[in-house]
């Protein structure tokens, strides 16, 4: 996938639209351990109840086939303002294998 180093974009610091420069972040997975994946998992009903539920009490899985890596990852796109230099980013990421600027 092609993109352009710089594009102009609206800057929420700056509050105007200005030259930005483009760069890429791998998109994070969610961590189950994180504070905010224990609140996640009790709200699904996950460690919950009397006595040790060690990582959830979840029987271990008998049968289970590993299946390989995706072909591309999430990436995230990241703009700095030339102004304030500042950096935003979309609000999603998207997959692609890659990513070009020109």
């Amino acid at each position: 996938m092609k993109f352009p180093k710089n594009v102009n974009r609206f800057c929420p610091y700056c509050k105007k639209h200005t030259l930005h420069r483009v760069m890429i972040n791998k998109k994070k997975s969610p961590r189950s351990m994180t504070y905010g994946g224990k609140i996640r998992a009790k709200r699904r009903g996950k460690a919950r109840g009397i006595g040790n539920l060690g990582r959830y009490s979840k029987p271990a899985v008998t049968k289970f086939k590993m299946t390989g890596k995706k072909a591309s990852k999430k990436v995230d796109l990241r703009y700095e303002c030339s102004k304030c230099k500042k950096q935003h980013m979309k609000s999603k990421g998207f997959r692609s294998k890659r990513i070009e600027f020109q």
